[in-house]
């Protein structure tokens, strides 16, 4: 064993390094003390090789207490804590509908194009009317009949038509009272055989006839002279409501070959052109795609439909704040409010959600109808919540932990209870108090000793 000179310099080595001798190194021949050298002086130099390897396995194993772990380690802070929920969703209208004639037919004019917009009750488009229009006229003329009948009932005939009335029944009396002649006349001839049955018969019509009118041009004169009966007026009066109804039920239909917008908002599809055979809308054609039957989709604000977890519904509530953000403005984030929440899960694939809706509060100029978004529900806040990087916890021997510098600057694990993470923050509730540094990357000078 070597043991430096005082004074003389060393190369640089590990202390322990320089109190042993190095195994390839070749040994010193010893020889035998000189004769007279007193043991005490012995006992002296292996006192002090003693001293020099144990002051070197002292400062192996303190470390560099001077070493700057400032940038490796984070401080734990008491901060607000908002708990935030994250869920994805789609940007979807508030209102939307396939609008579409109530009966099936020709589309003869189309009055708008996709991205415009209308006021509620503004024209769209016009269905073919023309087998419509013939049926109105004639329940027109139908009704303005039955007005005069009613009219003419209700006012009495006038002194003209009672003189003519009376006219006509004398000429009918004197028409009956001949044939009534001619049959007594017949009726003998007939006795006698001069005449067929037939002749007869024929003769016994006539009479009858003319008795018939004379009763009828009676009662038209006794009507004239008396005015009309109530039974009479009502009757008419019934018979010109039946021919409104008519006249009305056609003039829907001809106002329903009429297409008006529904509510205000932007015609954001349009699935057929002028000429084209359009039907009512089904569950078939209510979807918005190239095959729908209908005229064109109208929608109305927007709003996104999300879908949170079952695990997470208990923490959304009606009013909530929303942090939106969409893939295709990645750097902007809008705000909203929870307006709705399905009081039914939906399952799919066998995962089971809640659709929520959420009124936009800015981005409706920006965001369109079926973009993707990120949401974050902003949840509780907790006051005076001590945090730390998330990337600080670790775990040692299945325990929760976080690294620590001890005196040394060495990395010392640290047991703690962790509460919620949010983003990259994770609440510590018990193990660390505020100013305390955590580890969130290790120098090589801090790295802790193996076990």
């Amino acid at each position: 064993m070597q043991i430096p000179l005082l004074g003389k310099k060393e190369p640089d080595r590990n202390p322990i390094e320089s109190a042993q001798a190095e195994p390839d190194q070749k040994q010193p021949k010893q020889t035998e003390p000189k004769k007279g050298l007193r043991p005490w002086l012995i006992g002296l130099t292996l006192v002090g090789v003693l001293g020099v390897g144990f002051t070197a396995f002292r400062m192996l194993n303190r470390g560099d207490t001077t070493a700057d772990i400032t940038n490796a380690t984070e401080t734990v802070i008491s901060t607000e804590l908002s708990i935030k929920i994250k869920a994805s969703g789609s940007v979807v209208p508030i209102q939307s509908v396939n609008v579409s004639p109530k009966q099936a037919g020709k589309l003869t004019v189309l009055l708008v194009e996709q991205g415009d917009r209308v006021r509620k009750g503004q024209i769209i488009a016009r269905m073919d009317d023309s087998n419509i229009e013939p049926l109105v006229q004639q329940a027109r003329a139908n009704v303005a009949s039955a007005e005069a009948t009613l009219a003419k009932l209700r006012n009495g005939s006038r002194s003209e038509e009672v003189a003519s009335i009376r006219a006509r029944m004398e000429s009918a009396r004197a028409s009956a009272n001949l044939a009534n002649v001619r049959v007594n006349r017949y009726r003998d001839l007939q006795a006698q055989g001069a005449i067929t049955q037939d002749r007869f018969d024929e003769v016994v019509t006539s009479e009858r006839t003319a008795l018939a009118n004379l009763q009828d041009l009676q009662r038209q004169l006794e009507l004239a002279q008396n005015g009309s009966r109530v039974e009479d007026i009502a009757q008419a009066e019934a018979a010109l409501e039946g021919q409104i109804a008519s006249l009305r039920n056609l003039e829907v239909q001809q106002q329903d070959t009429v297409i008006v917008a529904p509510f205000d908002g932007i015609i954001t599809q349009k699935f057929s052109n002028v000429g084209a055979f359009v039907t009512p809308t089904t569950a078939a054609s209510a979807s918005n795609s190239a095959t729908s039957t209908s005229i064109v989709t109208l929608a109305n604000g927007l709003e996104i439909l999300a879908k949170v977890p079952e695990v997470d519904i208990a923490q959304i509530k009606v009013g909530q704040q929303v942090e939106i953000t969409a893939d295709a403005f990645p750097d902007r984030v809008y705000k909203g409010r929870v307006r709705l929440i399905s009081p039914e899960a939906v399952i799919e694939q066998n995962v089971t959600s809640f659709q929520v809706r959420i009124l936009l509060e800015t981005g409706e100029d920006q965001l369109r109808s079926g973009m993707n978004t990120d949401l974050r529900f902003i949840g509780q806040k907790i006051d005076n919540a001590l945090v730390v990087p998330t990337v600080a916890i670790v775990t040692e021997d299945g325990k929760i932990g976080v690294l620590i510098p001890d005196e040394n600057k060495k990395a010392k694990f640290q047991p703690v209870t962790i509460g919620t993470t949010v983003e990259n923050q994770t609440q510590i509730l018990k193990g660390v108090k505020a100013g305390d540094r955590v580890f969130i990357k290790l120098p090589d000078n801090a790295k802790p000793k193996p076990k």
